[in-house]
C-alpha cells in the first residue's frame, strides 16, 4: 500500500488542525531530526515510526529512522529492563548493566549524530547514546513508551544516570512523568487512520480473512490484539473467554506477533497455546511481520475487542479498535484510560471476572456496544491520529530551541 500524501489527511481532521500542521512545519523547513528506537519492525514504536517518518519528510523536515544492534544477551537484558520499569520484580545485577553498556558501546561507534538538529531516542534500549550528545549540536530528548509510573528502583536509577543527560524527556501520560532535572512533555501515541491496519474494509475484505482463519461470522466474537507477552495477560484472557462462554457461544481470537527486542514472545506463545489446546473455538494466530490487513480485518469483525492488560504504557490496539467504531473492553491501566472513558467511549475492568461480565451486557445489549463505538472513533478523532502526534512533536522541536521558556507545558 502506498504511502498516503500528508494533503490526504485534511478529509480527516478538522481543517484548522491541518492548517495549524502546516504553519509549524512551514517554521522548521530543513530541520535534521534523527529517530532512534530498537527494532524496525513488531511493536508499537517501530509501528509508528514507519508511518510517522515519510510524514515529516513530506513537511519539509529532514527525517532519519536508526536501529540500534544488540545481542540476544542485550535484548534479554533490556525485556528484564521494560518489566522492571513496569513495576514487575524482575533480578537484575551488575553483569546485566554490563551488558546493556557494552552494547551501547558498539553502537555509539557505528552512528553519527554531528549533523543533526533533533535527537528522539525512544525507550531504554538506546537510552545510553545520550554519550554522543557532547559531540553533538543537537537538542535530544529521551522518549519513553513504557508505565514508569512504579518502576524497580535499580533499574530506574541506572537509567536515570543517562536520562538526566537528555534536554527533554516525554512521556504518554502525566503520572508516568518522573523526578528528572529538565522539561517532560507529554505526547499521546496515534495512529495512522489511512494505514493498512486502519482503513475501511469492504465486507468481502473482512470475510476473506475470516474464512482464512475458518472463524465463524455468525457467532459473536471476541478479539484482542497484542504481542504475546505477560503483560498483556493473554492466559487471562482465555479465562475470561472461558467465563463469557458458560452463558453466551461465543468464539475467541488472540493474534499477535512477536518484537525483534522481545526474546520472551515465543515462550508466551507456547503457553498461551497449551492453554487453548481442545477448544476449537479459540484462534491463536501467532501473524508475522505486516499482518496488517488481517489485524484491521479481525479488529472490524470483532462483536467486542478486549484488551487485558496487566500494564500499559498506552495500548494503541486499544485505539485502532476505537477507531473503527467497536465496542472495547480494556483494564483500567497505564494510557488506556486516556482512551477508555468509562460508560462513554467503552468499558473498563479490573479483574477477569469483571471483564467476563461486561463482555456479556456487551453482547447481549448491541445497542449500548454501537453507542460506545460511535463515542469512542470521535475521541480518537479529537485526540489520538497521526495528525496530532505530528503538530505535538513541531511544537516539540520549537520548545527545544526555547529552553526555559513556557512553550509547552506537561
Amino acid at each position: 500500500m502506498a504511502k498516503p500524501k500528508i494533503e490526504e489527511y485534511a478529509r480527516v481532521i478538522r481543517s484548522q488542525n491541518f492548517d495549524e500542521i502546516m504553519m509549524l512545519a512551514d517554521k522548521l523547513a530543513g530541520k535534521r531530526v534523527k529517530m532512534v528506537n530498537a527494532t524496525a519492525v513488531g511493536g508499537g514504536v517501530a509501528e509508528i515510526l514507519t508511518r510517522v517518518v515519510p510524514l515529516y519528510n513530506q513537511l519539509g523536515l529532514k527525517v532519519k529512522w536508526e536501529v540500534i544492534k544488540g545481542t540476544g544477551a542485550f535484548f534479554a537484558v533490556t525485556k528484564n529492563f521494560h518489566n522492571a520499569l513496569h513495576g514487575s520484580k524482575v533480578e537484575i545485577g551488575e553483569k546485566d548493566f554490563a551488558v546493556f553498556n557494552e552494547a551501547t558501546e558498539a553502537n555509539l561507534a557505528e552512528m553519527d549524530f554531528t549533523g543533526d538538529d533533533y535527537v528522539i531516542v525512544h525507550d531504554p534500549q538506546p537510552a545510553g547514546l545520550i554519550a554522543a550528545k557532547e559531540k553533538s549540536q543537537a537538542k535530544w530528548a529521551w522518549r519513553c513508551h513504557i508505565d514508569t509510573a512504579h518502576p524497580q528502583a535499580d533499574v530506574w536509577n541506572f537509567l536515570r544516570q543517562l536520562i538526566v543527560k537528555y534536554d527533554a524527556s516525554i512521556f504518554s501520560t502525566p503520572w508516568f512523568a518522573r523526578d528528572l532535572p529538565h522539561p517532560q512533555y507529554f505526547i499521546y501515541p496515534a495512529i495512522d487512520p489511512l494505514s493498512e491496519k486502519n482503513r475501511n474494509l469492504s465486507r468481502h475484505e473482512i470475510d476473506t480473512v475470516l474464512n482464512k482463519y475458518q472463524i465463524d461470522r455468525n457467532r459473536p466474537l471476541v478479539v484482542q490484539v497484542s504481542r504475546f507477552d505477560r503483560l498483556k495477560d493473554p492466559l487471562g484472557v482465555i479465562e475470561t473467554y472461558r467465563l463469557v462462554k458458560k452463558q453466551v457461544d461465543c468464539q475467541l481470537v488472540l493474534a499477535g506477533g512477536a518484537a525483534a527486542d522481545d526474546p520472551e514472545g515465543v515462550q508466551v506463545l507456547n503457553e498461551v497455546t497449551e492453554a487453548a489446546k481442545g477448544d476449537p473455538d479459540i484462534h491463536i494466530l501467532a501473524l508475522p511481520p505486516f499482518a496488517d490487513l488481517e489485524v484491521n480485518a479481525l479488529q472490524r469483525a470483532a462483536t467486542v475487542v478486549l484488551q487485558k492488560s496487566l500494564r500499559e504504557g498506552f495500548g494503541l490496539t486499544v485505539t485502532e479498535a476505537l477507531w473503527k467504531g467497536k465496542p472495547v473492553v480494556a483494564s483500567a491501566v497505564g494510557g488506556i484510560t486516556l482512551q477508555v472513558i468509562h460508560n462513554f467511549t467503552g468499558l473498563l475492568v479490573h479483574s477477569v471476572e469483571g471483564a467476563a461480565y461486561q463482555i456479556r451486557y456487551l453482547i447481549g445489549n448491541p445497542q449500548v456496544a454501537k453507542k460506545l463505538g460511535e463515542y469512542g472513533r470521535e475521541h480518537v478523532r479529537e485526540k489520538f491520529l497521526i495528525t496530532r502526534k505530528l503538530r505535538n512533536y513541531l511544537l516539540l522541536f520549537i520548545a527545544l530551541d526555547h529552553p526555559g521558556q513556557d512553550i509547552i507545558k506537561l
